[in-house]
């Protein structure tokens, strides 16, 4: 059966999520393949039988299209509106995470990694797929981004979510239903295999970056 916008499930219970209290860093797994739509972007973007084979998910916030894939290294933090962390700045918020992975990278791949201090870049219609401008807090070298990251804010907290990739997500464009000129080339962002990374070990020092963290495992399964 080929899903709807009716059929997709949320990335997250952001109920649950609202009710906790602690500052934490989620470190969230996949199972398989699965893509997460912005909470604003309708599912007929992705072709009927790309729909039926893969995972699909909402989530809160904006962006775009993101795939997720076994073995990327995806960390969000939740910050409570009473923790000294938050503010009322979004690209403030959003740089801080930013910082946070560079931090964590420094030393750690041969190459400067900036962190994108402006408003959000993107061009056009590329902006259906995340990772193709250039978002505030968004490390890069060179040209070709290293780490995403979104936000969802509420009055009880932000969540900032962020993404190194541990492939290429160019499986994605042939999913799409009307893939715009230039999204292959757009995508072409760096992965833990082009840096050479022992990913595990940046994770773990992520969590204590700019802590304390309440550090959270989540298994995302279908």
């Amino acid at each position: 059966m080929t899903a709807s916008d009716e059929d997709i499930e949320e990335l997250y219970d952001y109920d649950a999520l609202r009710a906790v209290t602690e500052p934490s860093a989620f470190i969230v797994h996949v199972e398989e393949s699965t893509v997460v739509l912005g909470s604003r972007q309708r599912v007929d973007l992705l072709t009927d039988e790309f729909r039926r084979s893969c995972t699909i998910r909402r989530r809160r916030g904006g962006g775009g299209i993101v795939l997720i894939q076994p073995g990327d290294f995806w960390v969000d933090w939740w910050i409570p509106s009473s923790d000294r962390r938050w503010s009322a700045d979004l690209r403030e918020t959003s740089r801080q995470g930013g910082h946070r992975w560079r931090e964590a990278l420094r030393g750690e791949v041969v190459g400067e990694l900036t962190v994108h201090d402006g408003p959000l870049e993107v061009d056009g219609a590329l902006g259906v797929v995340c990772f193709t401008g250039r978002g505030p807090g968004e490390v890069f070298m060179g040209d070709r981004k290293v780490v995403g990251v979104t936000q969802w804010r509420v009055r009880e907290g932000t969540l900032v979510s962020t993404v190194l990739h541990g492939h290429p997500t160019l499986p994605l464009v042939a999913g799409l239903a009307d893939p715009p000129p230039g999204i292959e080339q757009a995508l072409g962002h760096h992965t833990t295999a082009s840096l050479g990374l022992d990913a595990d070990a940046i994770v773990r020092n992520l969590v204590l970056i700019d802590g304390p963290w309440t550090a959270r495992q989540l298994l995302l399964s279908d």
